[in-house]
């Protein structure tokens, strides 16, 4: 991820901010931070796991939606893009930014080399901070997920490899496997 020159004072200057490209940022401590575009493998899991999400949304009949390319804001000064989260229906105001303020019911991001250190580090802690309750690391790299809950304020994480099943409170019927994940 690379850190763009210029700098953006306020939440409402990031929420305006266009570049006049097709470029997302996040947007840290007044840094606009470039979202590179995913790899091939990175995008099939992501679309892998939308797919699988969708069908448990619809299966359980909740009025959930799964959501790429949007932000979440984690604190007065920042603002993330995960690569995919579940939200409530009512948490998206079509009309508003394509940032939301409340916590999402989950979130995954699929590590890559440039992010390790922000998906594992800054983004845990900035997500338990706004309260998602529910946020996956998918880690192509080291073959595995990484399945974190929280609990009082700080995540409990379990790590899923190859033919483990992955347990998810918010889709606990979800029959999924690390490998299946990581196949995309």
């Amino acid at each position: 991820m690379a850190i763009a020159q210029l700098k953006i004072a306020t939440f409402e200057e990031y929420l305006l901010y266009n570049d006049g490209g097709d470029r997302s940022y996040e947007w840290e401590d007044g840094a606009l931070l470039i979202v590179n575009p995913p790899s091939l493998n990175h995008a099939l899991i992501i679309r892998f796991l939308i797919n699988q999400f969708e069908g448990e949304i619809a299966r359980l009949m909740q009025p959930w939606l799964t959501l790429t390319m949007v932000g979440v804001r984690t604190a007065i000064n920042r603002s993330r893009i995960p690569d995919l989260m579940v939200v409530a229906r009512e948490q998206v105001d079509p009309l508003g930014p394509a940032v939301l303020e409340s916590a999402p019911l989950l979130v995954v991001e699929v590590v890559s080399p440039e992010s390790r250190v922000r998906d594992y580090r800054y983004k845990r802690s900035e997500y338990g901070v706004v309260g998602i309750a529910e946020y996956w690391l998918v880690d192509p790299q080291d073959a595995k997920i990484t399945v974190l809950f929280l609990e009082e304020g700080f995540y409990e994480l379990t790590d899923f490899t190859g033919s483990d099943r992955i347990i998810s409170r918010l889709f606990p019927h979800l029959s999924l496997t690390a490998h299946q994940v990581l196949q995309g």
